[in-house]
């Protein structure tokens, strides 16, 4: 088998206006979706997030893979890694890095055509189940009125409650958990994760403590200030938080800051800010910066460095979950397949994918029961991209106008002059 054709088409998915440290989401959120076709008519699917550098290079990579068998993934690895830039991750909270962004693609959509070709789910290729459903966490944001761009496909209207907290602002601990209340009853999540930055501390503290009061101690909540805080603010937050949080994700920046707020605050503190790379690892042993990593295939390049991950939060004592950005089902269901080989995953996954239900591209979107999704058991990914929605998706992304992720200059159209601060708190 050899890849005969790779296809590689940005997509734009409504986003609602959704707040964090960097500021605000805009109408869409972009994406990539790349299309491995082989000579014998199979096809393999990958996603990431979309920018104009990770759009150029991997239409340039792409042009250097013809020809190559999809099982040697060292061979194409050797290839890309003749084409990568160094780049760095940035201090925004998402992750820039192209290189690994296009490995993880291509990498993905390798696997998918793997299984494809002999007919077994991508879960086995990675070392068969660990788990037969993937427990996922709910994912709160703090945000503005509107659910976002142009709904293409028409949103499932029959979840109760739900779609009335998408259009509502949710800004203050009320509304925070009204719209924890209207998610879990949809979905059945079983843990609560709050993306905070976005206001003073106090604020995000006392949603937390309301969430408590509403859930009751048997729920497990995390919160996420996406690294803007003081060492002192995020020491002074903790405290009120200890027996509360289950793990308290970047309140700082920086291992060595992550450290002394470990050592002071009783809570296990988790990342994907301070260690996002192998580069990071040996930083994170000498100075024990956190108590748990949080794994993302796109942004640590494919399932095999993901899985090589897992090996060193094993060895090294880490508790080990997974972060999650606005996606697709491609990437759902490679995460799921991921989630599923990791013997050792020992929190909930991040899922961004309640903000883009009913906006996906896949035939039959995958399905969450009691906050689980069943890992598929059809050949590779166990997908099927409706052509028609990616082609709609594409329109999309060609009519809105957005080319690159940007959240400062959205948030600057609701607060003339706002400004991103790396620490603001």
């Amino acid at each position: 088998m050899r890849i005969r054709e790779i296809h590689v088409t940005p997509v734009a998915v409504p986003d609602p206006p959704l707040l964090n440290a960097a500021g605000l989401h805009a109408p869409y959120a972009l994406r990539i979706i790349v299309e491995i076709v082989s000579d014998d008519g199979l096809s393999g699917w990958g996603e990431i997030p979309c920018s104009d550098a990770t759009l150029a290079a991997l239409q340039q990579a792409a042009d250097h893979l013809i020809g190559l068998d999809p099982w040697r993934l060292n061979a194409i690895d050797a290839a890309l890694q003749t084409l990568a830039k160094p780049d760095e991750r940035g201090a925004n909270p998402w992750d820039q890095r192209t290189g690994v962004h296009v490995l993880s693609a291509i990498e993905v959509a390798c696997y998918d055509l793997m299984g494809a070709s002999i007919g077994r789910p991508v879960v086995d290729l990675l070392g068969g189940p660990a788990r037969e459903r993937v427990p996922f966490s709910a994912y709160l944001f703090y945000k503005y009125e509107g659910a976002g761009g142009e709904f293409g496909f028409g949103r499932d209207d029959s979840a109760r409650g739900w779609c009335a907290a998408r259009q509502e602002a949710a800004l203050d601990p009320e509304g925070v958990v009204a719209q924890a209340e209207a998610m879990v009853e949809h979905y059945g999540f079983q843990s609560i994760k709050l993306k905070g930055g976005a206001f003073e501390p106090q604020r995000e503290v006392d949603a937390i403590l309301a969430l408590r009061e509403a859930f009751g101690p048997e729920m497990p909540l995390r919160l996420d200030p996406n690294a803007i805080w003081r060492v002192d603010t995020a020491i002074a937050a903790g405290k009120q938080l200890e027996g509360v949080l289950e793990y308290y994700e970047d309140p700082v920046r920086g291992q060595a800051n992550m450290a002394t707020v470990a050592r002071a605050v009783d809570i296990p503190l988790a990342t994907n800010m301070c260690t996002t790379s192998f580069a990071d690892l040996p930083g994170s042993v000498a100075h024990q910066s956190e108590a748990i990593i949080l794994s993302d295939h796109h942004f640590w390049g494919g399932f095999r460095a993901s899985l090589d991950l897992a090996r060193f939060c094993k060895i090294f004592g880490r508790g080990m979950s997974m972060h999650s950005n606005s996606h697709l089902g491609i990437s759902l269901a490679a995460m799921t397949h991921l989630a599923a080989a990791v013997p050792n995953l020992t929190y909930d996954c991040d899922s961004h994918y309640p903000w883009q239900d009913g906006c996906d591209l896949l035939a039959e979107p995958l399905q969450f029961k009691d906050g689980a999704i069943a890992v598929p058991s059809a050949a590779g990914l166990g997908i099927e991209v409706d052509r028609e929605r990616l082609a709609q998706l594409h329109r999309q992304y060609l009519k809105c106008g957005l080319t690159e992720r940007d959240d400062e200059i959205e948030m600057q159209k609701v607060q003339p002059g706002w400004t991103f601060q790396a620490t603001r708190w």
